[in-house]
């Protein structure tokens, strides 16, 4: 009981962590507004301790996802394949908006960002809906048959 709750915990902070590195791709533009543009820390720009940090994010959340490896698997397959689906057309739709393939320049912003809007809107929902103690026990059950296969 007390592993598959560091899984839980593991996959969590992930998700935590996979969202404030959203966020700060999707609001880029602040570090323009304030942080100076001769700054320096340590010798170090400011941008390249941003990808420092950054980097350290993105190897966190794959250590944690590889961790909590089942737990996560068994909430990927529980996933309906319609959002799957709606996502991958989102993502097409966005970039199409941001290049303007096809769609035309003067609504490709605006198609662009409802586009990131709504696949976020999809991930947070999903996620606040997600029943924990069903993924626990499915997790448990799996352990336990893999122990008795021993």
């Amino acid at each position: 009981m007390k592993s598959s709750l560091k899984y839980a915990r593991a996959f969590w902070l992930a998700g935590i962590l996979i969202f404030v590195a959203v966020l700060r791709r999707e609001l880029n533009y602040l570090p323009d507004l304030w942080v100076p543009s001769d700054f320096t820390l340590l010798s170090q720009s400011y941008y390249w301790w941003e990808d420092v940090v950054l980097t350290i994010i993105y190897l966190t959340i794959i250590g944690l996802l590889v961790y909590a490896r089942r737990y996560t698997w068994a909430i990927l397959k529980k996933v309906p394949w319609y959002l799957y689906v709606s996502v991958a057309i989102l993502a097409v739709l966005q970039y199409m908006g941001e290049r303007a393939i096809v769609i035309p320049e003067s609504i490709g912003e605006l198609v662009e960002e409802l586009s990131e809007t709504l696949i976020y809107t999809i991930a947070l929902v999903y996620l606040w809906r997600l029943s924990l103690p069903y993924y626990e026990k499915k997790v448990l059950n799996k352990q336990r048959d893999e122990s008795n296969l021993v």
